[in-house]
């Protein structure tokens, strides 16, 4: 069943909009800077959500087609992608790949973004950095990257960034965001697949590792986290019964992994835990 024509209206002006959004976020670096940010932050969520669409449409399920979401404030000017998808989905296997395409597909647009802008970067002494650059923080996927592109950092340099890596960057922290084995997050579905009605127990063992996170860490995840808490539950699909097959496991135990080499527990430097904070507001530290 095709879209209706208000609906497709509806997706490409709201396309349009977060094409606006980011474009706005990179102007900091000017015009070059702005097409280069926005243009490989884009490519990255239209690949993620072309791969869950096409696989839904491959298994019949009924889906929307990416509702962007344009967000005209720093630091990324959009909050990702979503589409709406029929909630009977046949069985797991069809979970799996519905769940699992979408990070695949954005990943092979976010690794050359990466890998790419890092060569466009430049390497610069510390105290050089001015007052108004943000600290980012590294996932091992981006470290191994750095690592790759750039050689080691020598020590008292760090790395400014060319749009193009901070798109990567962005995009890289979203699918990990995405991939999260919690809900009905991308990485909700597939822990769901992988452990059918069982998988409730990892996820709150893994929820526990991100209220860690959160209460002593990063506080920045809390609304994350309270939306976690109200959508943790998955809907079983049609068919459960019917087992996953052996490349669809190992299709799912390399996205698991893909989500902690993407995340990036402490994203900005200037991030502190529940916890600290409150402490420095017991001991009258003030933040």
């Amino acid at each position: 069943m095709l879209p209706r024509k208000n609906r497709v209206s509806l997706h490409l002006l709201l396309f349009l909009l977060t094409i606006l959004t980011t474009y706005w976020i990179g102007s900091v670096n000017g015009s070059i800077g702005a097409l280069w940010y926005s243009g490989g932050l884009m490519s990255i969520l239209l690949f993620h959500e072309a791969g869950h669409y096409f696989a839904a449409r491959r298994h019949r399920v009924s889906t929307s087609l990416p509702y962007f979401i344009p967000m005209p404030l720093p630091p990324f000017g959009t909050m990702g992608a979503v589409i709406k998808m029929d909630g009977h989905i046949p069985n797991r296997r069809a979970l799996m790949d519905i769940g699992a395409a979408g990070p695949f597909a954005g990943l092979v647009v976010a690794i050359p973004a990466i890998f790419f802008g890092l060569k466009l970067s430049q390497i610069i002494p510390l105290e050089k950095a001015g007052e108004s650059t943000i600290s980012l923080g590294d996932s091992l996927l981006f470290s191994l990257l750095t690592r790759f592109s750039l050689g080691a950092i020598p020590e008292g340099q760090d790395i400014l960034l060319h749009p193009l890596a901070f798109a990567g960057w962005v995009g890289l922290l979203i699918t990990a965001i995405n991939l999260l084995p919690v809900g009905q997050l991308d990485g909700g579905h597939i822990l769901y697949a992988l452990f059918n009605r069982k998988s409730r127990f990892v996820a709150w063992i893994l929820y526990g590792v991100f209220l860690y996170v959160c209460l002593f860490h990063y506080f920045g995840w809390f609304l994350l986290l309270v939306l976690l808490a109200i959508f943790r539950k998955h809907p079983p699909t049609m068919q459960d019964s019917i087992p996953l097959d052996p490349i669809r496991k190992i299709a799912g135990v390399l996205a698991l992994i893909l989500f902690v080499l993407a995340f990036t527990p402490v994203p900005f430097g200037f991030g502190e835990g529940l916890i600290p904070l409150l402490q420095k507001l017991i001991t009258g530290q003030g933040l």
